[in-house]
């Protein structure tokens, strides 16, 4: 077994059971520090949006302030980029095990105009991009609350470029409640497929374009879940595991003792471990899907 694979056997990826209840705060909802903590965050990570996963933390306000205290200074950091994008590059390498179905041609045959698909492409690649940060963050986050300390390995050279696409697209999420019946349906089959309360912010967005949203899930349904994904997402785990022990420096000094503490100002230590696996273990599959769904754009 090898190195990663053996790590992964102490920190398994691990569904909870039963699925805990989330309390994202959303980004209109914040104020005052958490809102400046919101603002820092995604600009740390070059994305537009808040994860669901970070809202989620921020339910536990001393939790969230001393995990991001902690974060900050390695999101800032070449090795971190450096991490997420090697992870990025490895899921695109691995989804063409699953065989996606080239769309492009449907979405035309459907009267889509190329800039409609361009805009659909660039959507996908905010998010292919954006995930990766909040894949390490999960990591990191659910380490440390089951008690283990991540590493401390090599300089924290800051990164100052860009990271992100080199665009900007209009952040547009269909809501349940502006859906109408058949998009609504689709969103309920997402969350049956996936186990799932909820449907991520990614399928929300891309649900702007309903017929192509109701055809790229039809194709995705079919293997999301299945044997091949599960190892690609199981591998992926391993990778993330390796780097946050192994590969990663820690500048701004996280330590498993001091974030438990703080979880435990805010409730019950087993209710937050909850929500870390729950986003820890959902994160592999979010951002292999959303493989699959680029690469269905590319392959025509």
């Amino acid at each position: 077994m090898n190195q990663a694979a053996d790590q992964a056997t102490c920190l398994p990826r691990l569904k909870p059971k039963p699925v805990p209840a989330i309390h994202p705060v959303p980004e209109y909802a914040v104020d005052g520090q958490r809102a400046r903590w919101y603002t820092e965050m995604k600009a740390a990570f070059q994305v537009p949006w808040m994860g669901v996963v970070t809202m989620a933390y921020a339910h536990y306000p001393n939790f969230f302030a001393e995990l991001w205290r902690g974060l900050k200074p390695l999101a800032e950091c070449r090795a971190f980029v450096d991490a997420f994008q090697d992870n990025r590059d490895f899921v695109e390498r691995e989804v063409t095990k699953l065989a996606p179905r080239p769309i492009t041609g449907r979405l035309e045959e459907m009267g889509y105009a190329s800039r409609e698909i361009a805009g659909i492409r660039e959507c996908v690649e905010i998010f292919s991009h954006g995930n990766q940060p909040y894949l390490v963050t999960a990591m990191i986050a659910r380490l440390l609350l089951e008690g283990r300390d991540m590493g401390d390995n090599g300089a924290a050279e800051p990164f100052d470029g860009r990271h992100a696409p080199d665009y900007t697209v209009p952040f547009v999420l269909m809501e349940a409640h502006h859906a109408d019946a058949p998009t609504r349906a689709v969103f309920d089959d997402v969350k049956s497929v996936l186990g799932l309360p909820f449907v991520n912010t990614d399928y929300r967005a891309f649900a702007r374009w309903p017929s192509y949203w109701a055809a790229a899930w039809s194709d995705l349904r079919q293997v999301a879940g299945g044997e091949a994904h599960a190892t690609i997402c199981a591998n992926l785990h391993a990778r993330i595991l390796d780097q946050v022990l192994n590969g990663l420096p820690n500048p701004g000094g996280l330590e498993s003792a001091a974030l438990r503490t703080a979880a435990e100002k805010d409730a019950p230590l087993a209710e937050i471990i909850a929500v870390a696996r729950l986003f820890q273990w959902l994160l592999p599959g979010l951002s292999l899907n959303v493989a699959f769904l680029r690469t269905q754009l590319l392959n025509d």
